[in-house]
């Protein structure tokens, strides 16, 4: 397949190929850096079922991203089947290691994402994506509290149990969800969010100009993408001092961090297993 995509690319970019290196790309793909006669590209490439969907929704996230006008993402090049499996091209980044400069930039640029100007008073999106490989659910509701119950808690806590890592009686019922999400997440506005915003979804390329890469993009509660950041080891202090200079820091934030993370765990705990159980069931039971 590679010889055969390799002449299928280089008839897309009508230039030669010189050279075609294994990089790291996520759980999902091979990934490569791919350098022609002009210039370096990024590819992925998967051979699952659905990774012509998981390509193009990656291809409308950076799309919705960059509209914002806020936050770099790298220039979508094609997006593909081929051979029974797809491909998603792009502009490749030379990243570098952020330093504190780069953090800042950073913090104030994601802050900036969830300050752009958005046309929907409800949370939602325009279609459903995935976070990694599973399904996301992005049906539009008035309320942030509900939405984030049956658009994002309740299907991971359905996954969980159909897959026997939750039982039944770990599980809150829907109406205490309900009570106690509605009484944690008030008076919320939507936002673009990134929707998946961790340490291996940004890159800092040689100039120190953010990237983010990979969302899984929406309308929500701004306070998801901190909470996100904070869950793998965090962004360093200069990050969130940037972004609280134009987002003030909540009254409630550690609660909503929690709240927010366990989206994320649960989100783990279905991809990779009873790992991550401990640290889910601990915020069922400390809040619901």
């Amino acid at each position: 397949m590679r010889k055969s995509l390799g002449r299928h690319l280089e008839r897309l970019l009508t230039t030669s190929i010189l050279d075609w290196k294994p990089i790291t790309g996520g759980d999902t793909s091979n990934a490569y850096r791919i350098q022609t006669t002009n210039k370096a590209y990024f590819l992925k490439t998967a051979t699952s079922p659905q990774a012509l969907e998981l390509y193009q929704a990656e291809k409308i996230g950076l799309q919705q991203l960059a509209a914002t006008q806020t936050i770099a993402v790298p220039k979508i090049i094609s997006v593909e089947q081929f051979k029974g499996g797809a491909f998603i091209l792009m502009e490749y980044i030379d990243g570098k290691r952020p330093n504190s400069k780069d953090f800042e930039h950073l913090g104030r640029q994601l802050a900036q994402l969830h300050l752009a100007p958005v046309s929907t008073v409800k949370f939602g999106n325009l279609t459903d994506n995935f976070i990694g490989p599973l399904p996301q659910y992005n049906s539009w509701n008035s309320d942030w509290a509900t939405f984030y119950v049956l658009e994002r808690l309740e299907p991971q806590l359905k996954h969980a149990f159909k897959n026997r890592l939750l039982t039944k009686g770990e599980i809150p019922e829907t109406g205490i969800l309900m009570a106690n999400c509605s009484s944690l997440l008030t008076q919320v506005s939507p936002s673009q969010v990134h929707g998946d915003f961790w340490s291996g979804n940004y890159l800092i390329n040689k100039t120190g100009k953010p990237f983010a890469i990979d969302p899984a993009p929406y309308y929500g509660h701004s306070a998801i993408d901190l909470a996100m950041s904070k869950l793998f080891g965090g962004f360093g202090r200069s990050f969130y001092d940037a972004y609280h200079e134009l987002i003030p820091p909540l009254d409630n934030q550690k609660e909503l961090e929690d709240i927010y993370q366990l989206y994320y765990l649960l989100v783990h705990l279905n991809l990779f297993g009873i790992a991550y159980k401990s640290q889910v069931t601990q915020l069922l039971h400390r809040y619901f």
